[in-house]
This record gives structure tokens, sequence and C-alpha cells, in this order.
């Protein structure tokens, strides 16, 4: 970290990656704090602090989840436009017809938001489930787009997708396990509907990545060859074969590597040219998802990175398709891509304040130890003041083994509590120390690696992790997480994140960095009277609707902005976050029937003489009010 009288915001933006994993949608202002530009890099640009100020100063409470909705524009745009230019670049014939899975994030502002900015590329949707499919038959209202129906089905499924059809819809049904091919033949037939059949293949190609396994011959959904070639002689029996249009396979969410997905689509190019040569009508090819996000920055195919960008993906997969399917003759078919999660990520950010801080300071230390001191403590004392750069490791052995040494004694009675305390603060002493000594080493013995977050203080932040968080608590899942305010002040505290949950795994220990995990992250002390915000960041996808009510932690609030070409905040739509009482009702409590049980527990408290009726009445609008609040931290009025 730069020296303090070297500090700037560029080392800050630095610090935190900005640069790297903002795809050019954030960066730091000259005034410390963090800037949205909400159509890439250059062009207008706002302060995220502002935007926390402006709801805050309209009755919002943090946390909440700030949608950036021209950024969602953006990513749709930057899309379609890398394919069309890889399509004109390499004189391909077919065109590209984004579509976004619902299950990535199915709140319904996202939802009709990517079908609003996306008519215009006739993006479609994908639907996983029953519920999905009704959502997005009701938002979709262009016979351009397709409406691709993935998951297990039941003859209500599919009888909606046939209606869809029968609408005008370009709904393609993917036969996903072999049973339900024969209930899709018995449907169709019924209502008198042919159907535009698809079907999900199972690929031998697996990535590597966090979510591999939904890939390769062994994943959970899809027909393997054989069972392909039982719907194509199934359906050439039914003289259905001209139902039969599109392929589609999916490698896995977040995959890093661009080798990974041009070998995909080259199996799936040779799998789609054996159907044509079958008789199958096809014409559509559809790869799944998998575009990923640069999470950390490092532009690497470590699992939350990935080492290209939209536009070497979209012309890898152009090329690729042409290289196979011109040498058997093959007409282009159309591509769909199902990137949901390089789609929504940058789009949502959520925003708190720190509450409190629990901060590792030791306190002094006298000069001389009192007389008749256990001679336990002379040891670590005399360790602290023979602590040097080139004994480092060896001073660190003793305090270990002295500290050991000193919980041993005080549980056999032989050190008294003061005595331990004593011990343990010139413990931290020599820990402090030997973190300040070992800044200025050329070599870092492997064993002080973790010593930082061993001394990092705890910074308490208003959020719930398993709510709104959850892949970080689950899978790992880092996310760029920093101040969106004073980052032109040097960050001199090493810190973890610990939600207001009351649970050990509601904590952050792990951050970005372009070499490695880092264990803490650098903040700043808390400023009386001063709110410290933290975002965290490229949270759009999965977060919402994964996250859970641990504690009765609710939904957040969410807030909705655009950013004219003026540089003008506007706040489009407010979603007020769960209330007590939503929770409740959530876990079956009847929030009406408890309110008459606690004037029942109030009113036997005035009987007995325990509280006044005044009393009484200002407990029960504490209760009630309580049931109406916010479930996480408010302001105080």
């Amino acid at each position: 970290m730069p020296d303090r009288k070297e500090w700037s915001t560029d080392a800050a933006a630095e610090l935190y990656g900005v640069k790297n994993w903002g795809a050019g949608y954030f960066s730091v202002s000259a005034q410390g704090e963090v800037l949205v530009h909400p159509r890439g890099n250059g062009g207008v640009s706002v302060s995220l602090y502002d935007v926390a100020r402006g709801i805050q100063e309209r009755g919002f409470d943090l946390p909440v989840l700030v949608r950036l909705s021209d950024i969602l524009d953006a990513r749709i745009k930057l899309l379609h436009e890398c394919f069309a230019s890889a399509i004109r670049d390499y004189g391909y014939h077919g065109v590209y017809r984004g579509v976004y899975p619902i299950k990535v994030n199915q709140q319904q502002q996202v939802v009709e938001e990517i079908c609003d900015f996306g008519a215009t590329y006739h993006h479609g949707l994908e639907a996983g489930s029953k519920a999905e499919l009704i959502a997005a038959m009701s938002f979709l209202d262009d016979p351009e787009a397709y409406l691709v129906c993935n998951g297990y089905k039941d003859s209500e499924f599919i009888d909606l997708t046939l209606y869809a059809r029968q609408m005008g819809i370009r709904c393609v049904i993917v036969i996903e396990t072999a049973s339900e091919f024969e209930l899709i033949l018995e449907r169709s037939k019924a209502l008198g509907i042919r159907p535009c059949l698809g079907v999900r293949m199972k690929l031998s190609t697996q990535a590597s990545g966090h979510w591999s396994e939904s890939g390769g011959e062994r994943s959970v959904f899809g027909l393997n060859t054989a069972q392909v070639m039982d719907v194509v002689d199934r359906l050439r029996d039914e003289d259905m074969l001209d139902c039969f249009e599109l392929l589609h396979y999916h490698l896995g969410s977040q995959i890093p590597n661009i080798r990974d997905i041009r070998e995909a689509v080259k199996e799936g190019c040779r799998i789609y040219a054996g159907l044509v040569a079958e008789g199958a009508k096809m014409g559509v090819i559809d790869l799944g998802g998998g575009l990923a996000v640069d999470y950390d920055g490092s532009h690497t195919d470590f699992a939350g990175s990935c080492n290209y960008g939209t536009p070497e993906y979209c012309s890898a997969i152009v090329e690729e398709i042409m290289s196979i399917l011109d040498d058997d003759d093959i007409a282009h078919p159309n591509i769909i891509t199902e990137s949901g999660r390089a789609t929504v990520a940058y789009y949502s950010i959520l925003l708190f304040n720190i509450l409190d801080v629990s901060r590792f300071e030791s306190h002094g230390l006298p000069d001389t130890l009192p007389e008749g001191s256990h001679e336990l403590l002379a040891n670590l004392m005399e360790s602290l003041h023979t602590l040097k750069a080139d004994n480092v490791q060896e001073i660190h052995h003793d305090a270990l083994y002295y500290q050991d040494e000193a919980h041993e004694l005080f549980k056999r009675g032989g050190m008294t509590l003061r005595e331990r305390g004593q011990a343990g603060q010139i413990f931290w002493h020599i820990l402090r120390r030997i973190a300040t000594l070992l800044r200025d080493l050329d070599y870092v013995p492997d064993e002080f690696e973790h010593l930082d977050s061993v001394l990092a203080d705890i910074y308490y932040g208003n959020f719930s992790l398993f709510q709104s968080l959850p892949d970080s608590w689950a899978i790992d899942q880092l996310f760029p997480v920093l101040p969106v305010h004073r980052l032109d002040e040097r960050p001199t505290q090493q810190a973890i994140l610990a939600d207001i949950t009351c649970d050990c795994d509601g904590k952050i220990d792990r951050f970005i960095d372009l070499r490695d995990v880092k264990r803490t992250l650098p903040l700043h002390r808390l400023k009386a009277g001063e709110d410290y915000t933290l975002g965290v960041f490229l949270v759009g996808a999965y977060q919402e609707t994964l996250g859970d009510l641990h504690n009765l932690l609710g939904d957040t609030n969410v807030v909705s902005v655009k950013i004219d070409s003026e540089g003008q905040i506007h706040y489009t739509r407010e979603i007020q976050g769960d209330s007590v009482s939503d929770v409740l009702t959530y876990v079956e409590y009847d929030p009406k029937e408890m309110v008459r049980r606690m004037r029942a527990v109030a009113e036997r408290a005035v009987k007995s003489g325990t509280i006044t009726p005044p009393e009484r009445r200002a407990i029960m609008d504490a209760y009630e009010g309580g049931l109406r609040g916010y479930t996480y931290y408010e302001r105080e009025n």
C-alpha cells in the first residue's frame, strides 16, 4: 500500500481493483467517491455516495439494493452489438437472438426492464419452471424473440407452451428427459398444436469453475446420444421431424476459460450437423449460459474471473460454428445464448452502513511489571523487548509457547485472572509489533500468512449475508467490496466484515485480489456522527432470490435509478423492504393474533400492579411500531 504522503484516489482505485473489475462502469472521483458510468467508459457519471444520500433523504434506510437501469441497458446492447460485429466480420448468415434465463433474477422489475431494453434486439426469455413460464408469457410481447422452455415439465407446463405458440409467441419446448418427450407428443396431439421442439444434449466436454457439474455426460438434465437418436426416430415415425428445430446444451455458469467454450461449440456443432443429416429441420443452436463475469478483475481462468471479454466470446462462437458447419455445407443456424449472469450482475449494488467496530487494540503496557509478578510474564516481556526484524520467527514461537503456558497455568490454579489478562496484553503487543516488522521484510515466512486477519478489526455492517449475499456464504464466491466515499483518505485499518445476524458464519473474510484471495479489507476509521457507507458490487445475479430469512432479516429496500444525459439522478422506482410483520407472516405467524396476545399479557401486568395503564400504552405502541418497522437497524428519528 502506498505511503500516506503518496496516497491518491488513483491509489484507492488500484487498492480496491476498481479499474479491473468495474468494466468501465465504475471509477473513483477526485473527491474520493465511487462514480457510476451508466454507459461505460467516458460520458456522464454520478457519485454513488450522492445516490445513497438521495435515497436516505427520501426516507429509505440502508441497507438498500440499488438497481442501475442504464447499466442493464448497456449490458444488453453490448452483447448484441458484439455478436452483430462478429457476424458481420465473418460473413455469418444466421442471426443472434439472446435470451435471459429468468432464474438468474426473477424479480418483476428485472424481467420487465430486460424485455423493454431488449426489444430493439428481439431479446427473449428462458423459463425453467411453470411459474417462470407464466411470468414470461405476460411480459414477452415480441414475435421475433424466443421463449425457450427448459426444466422438468408436467402436462400443465406443456399445455401453456403450446398455447403460447398458438398465440404467436416463438416458444420452444426443450426436451430435458426421455420421459417428458412422450408427454409432449401426447399433449400436442390432444390440443392439435404442432410444437416447436428442441433437445438438450449432454456434451462430453466439461468446463472448469464452480458450476462445472452443470455440463458433462453426468449432468442431471439432458439426453445422451442414444436418447437423442430415439427422439429423432420417434419424430420421424410421427411425421414430426419438421418440429425439431433447436439443439441446446449448457456447459455451466461462469465459464472462466475461453478454450472450454470453444471446445463445447465444436462438439455441439458436430451434433447439430448430425441431426441435420438425420433429416431434422433444425435452424437454431442454443449454447446455454456461461459468459463469465470478472468478479476479481484478474482476467484469468480463476473460478471468479475469466480470461476473455464479451467481444472475444462472441467472435469465438461465430468462428467455431462456421468452421464446423461450412465443411458440411450446412446453413448457418440462428444463435441463442442464455447469458444471464453477465447481463444482470453489474446492474445491482448492495449499499449498507457500518454500525460499530470491534477494534484490535492492546492496552498500554507498564515499563516494568509489578513486584511479585509470575515469571512467565517476565519471559513474555523480555520477548517483546528483544523483538527485532531478524528474530521475528523465533520470538513468535516463544510468544505462542508462553501464551499456551499461561492458559494451562490458569486452568490449574497457578496464575490469577489478572495475571492471565496481563499475559494476553503482552502477547498481543508482540503480535502487533511482528506485523509491523513484517512489512519491511523481503521474505515473509508462510506461518505469518494469516497474521493480518488474526489482528483485523471487525466492522459490523447493517446487512444480512444470508439474505443479500448468499453465494458468499454458500460457495465462497467473491464480490468486490469497498467504501463508496472517503477514498481520498488512506485507509488505515485492516478489517473483516460481520453482518447483524447472530451467526458466526455471517461474515465476509475473503476479498478479491489480483494475485490471491485477501483475508482482510483495508477500511477507514469511523468518524463520530458520520455514516460510513460500503458497497458490494456485481450482485445482480442470483443473490436476491437465493436469499433466506436467517434471523428473520427480510428483503432490503430496493431503489431503481436512471441517469440522464445531463448527469441528473432519477429515482424511478422504490420498493420498500420487508417489515417485521411481513417476515413473521412468511414463517406462519399471525401479527394480529400476536398483538392480541401481547395486549392480554400487558393487561395482566396492569392488574397485578407491575405496570400502569399509561406504561401499558407505551409498551403496546412500541410493540406495534416494531411490527411495522424495517427488519434491519433503523436510524433514530
